[in-house]
């Protein structure tokens, strides 16, 4: 499979970049990477699918989130997680579509925090909650054969050190763990789903 990865050298996608290594992978971020992309922007994602041409599939793990008390919490600032997180990955879900042959399929990350409340989280609860309800929706209106799913992660062990006092009490995963659940979206049958991986 030819495989577009956004978000390539993050720890997620590090680790999905090994699980997929038996496939042509091509890599691509915002700050690093073989290609570049600011997802926020559409003609951004547009300039790279021109590059890459048609894929078999097309990953997300990328995108920011604010963390920060509600009652501090300016519009600009939870406008980070809408314009990042969640309109990054729709944009490149909407504009990607076209680019994937058949059969091909979408994955994209969410995150525990839209069903479990976390401290600080009411940015996060409002986007991961808003990415699975997309790639719900729209895996019943993608041309026939195409799939979209999400993968939602829990905290990752090696992010575990500056955000467990987010989550007390939590048992982190490891990233290699959390890349399972792409492959199985990638190379699996199934769509519409939500992989949580807690």
């Amino acid at each position: 499979m030819k495989i577009l990865l956004v978000g390539a050298n993050g720890t997620i996608g590090r680790a999905v970049r090994q699980a997929l290594s038996r496939h042509q992978v091509l890599a691509a971020g915002r700050d690093s990477g073989e290609l570049r992309v600011d997802m926020s922007q559409p003609d951004s994602i547009r300039a790279l699918f021109e590059r890459t041409g048609n894929v078999d599939a097309i990953v997300s793990a990328a995108g920011l989130l604010h963390l920060g008390p509600l009652t501090e919490m300016t519009p600009e600032q939870f406008r980070i997680g809408l314009d990042s997180k969640l309109m990054g990955q729709v944009n490149l879900a909407l504009i990607g579509q076209r680019f994937l042959n058949a059969g091909g399929s979408i994955t994209l990350t969410s995150g525990m925090g839209n069903e479990i409340p976390l401290r600080h989280g009411s940015n996060a609860c409002a986007v991961n909650a808003a990415i699975e309800g997309f790639a719900r929706g729209a895996a019943v209106e993608l041309a026939a054969g195409l799939r979209i799913n999400a993968v939602c992660p829990s905290v990752l062990q090696e992010s575990w050190e500056p955000l467990q006092s987010y989550f007390p009490g939590f048992e982190p995963v490891p990233a290699a763990r959390v890349a399972r659940a792409y492959q199985r979206s990638v190379e699996g049958v199934e769509t519409g789903q939500v992989f949580k991986v807690w």
